[in-house]
């Protein structure tokens, strides 16, 4: 594997659980870890920036404690996300809380900045960088990313339109680092597919909102459990830059799902909390196209289980049918 070692080679899953606006949080990113995954929340979640501290504090004790405890299966490292664009005024706030407590991974997203990747390198992490094309990785790795998030068509939240596999392809052609596969990935034969197409990782979203300990309404929770890819809403209106949605939490405010205007990149913000069109749009709920494969809300522990069960059992049956 090209991944920096030893961060991760406690992994018990090729998997990166992504950060997700308001559902990540503690909870959710501490079962992660202890499930054998890397677990990750948006710095944004924590509000006020004062709360970034207490949760990272919280993290990084609680995964002590558990590799204390569990010497044989040591937790998965966590990671933080940071929203570089400028309507981020807590950006160099919540970079500064990070370096406190050397955060292992920063997830960058909407913008990328070399002294930002300086700054992590300083004290020991690696960031990877969202990236919805080619031209986009390039300028993020000259800028110093050590890795990359190709976020491809069907991935929730801001998400791309191209092809996993055309996108991995592009990147592989001058980029041996890093690489998190991010789009429709619902299951555990999705992970194998991810690394089979070039990718390190998989990048799971989605089918988490639906456990337990995801800071999530049941109302958000069940509509993964029921939702189908055709229940995704492509639109740009929430926030400027085209994600994608349950339909339902766009009917339920009020909008046609099937009829929505442009939104404005310039005039929005990303989930600050200074803005009010963010709070107008607190319950959209953001969603990708795998969530097919989520038939239960389960505990992280019993769907991580069942993901790698998924997994090993995909390898047997590819390697059976190359022999």
């Amino acid at each position: 594997m090209t991944l920096p070692s030893p961060l991760f080679d406690k992994l018990r899953l090729p998997l990166i659980g992504s950060p997700l606006f308001i559902v990540s949080g503690p909870e959710l990113v501490i079962a992660q870890c202890k499930a054998g995954i890397v677990g990750s929340f948006p710095a944004l979640n924590a509000r006020p920036q004062a709360l970034l501290d207490e949760w990272l504090h919280r993290i990084t004790e609680e995964l002590s404690a558990h590799n204390r405890d569990n010497p044989d299966r040591p937790a998965a490292p966590f990671a933080v996300n940071q929203i570089v664009h400028k309507s981020n005024d807590r950006l160099e706030a919540d970079l500064m809380t990070c370096a406190k407590w050397q955060v292992p991974i920063v997830i960058t997203s909407l913008g990328a900045r070399e002294d930002l990747n300086t700054a992590v390198h300083g004290w020991g992490g690696i960031t990877l960088h969202d990236v919805i094309n080619d031209r986009f990785a390039r300028k993020a790795i000259e800028k110093g990313a050590d890795g990359l998030i190709p976020v491809a068509a069907g991935a929730g939240g801001h998400a791309g339109t191209q092809s996993p596999f055309a996108l991995v392809s592009e990147i592989r052609e001058w980029f041996d680092g890093p690489v998190v596969l991010s789009g429709a990935i619902g299951n555990g034969r999705s992970i194998l597919a991810a690394q089979a197409c070039g990718a390190d990782l998989a990048y799971m979203g989605s089918a988490f909102i639906a456990t337990t300990e995801a800071n999530a309404d049941a109302a958000y929770k069940q509509g993964i459990v029921d939702g189908r890819a055709a229940d995704i809403v492509y639109s740009s209106l929430f926030t400027g830059v085209h994600g994608n949605y349950l339909r339902g939490s766009i009917e339920a405010a009020g909008l046609d799902p099937d009829n929505l205007p442009e939104g404005d990149y310039k005039t929005m913000d990303f989930g600050t909390g200074n803005g009010s069109k963010s709070k107008a749009w607190r319950d959209i709920w953001g969603s990708g196209q795998g969530i097919g494969a989520v038939t239960a809300s389960t505990s992280v522990a019993e769907f991580v289980d069942k993901l790698e069960a998924e997994y090993r059992a995909a390898k047997a049956d590819l390697l059976s049918k190359v022999k």
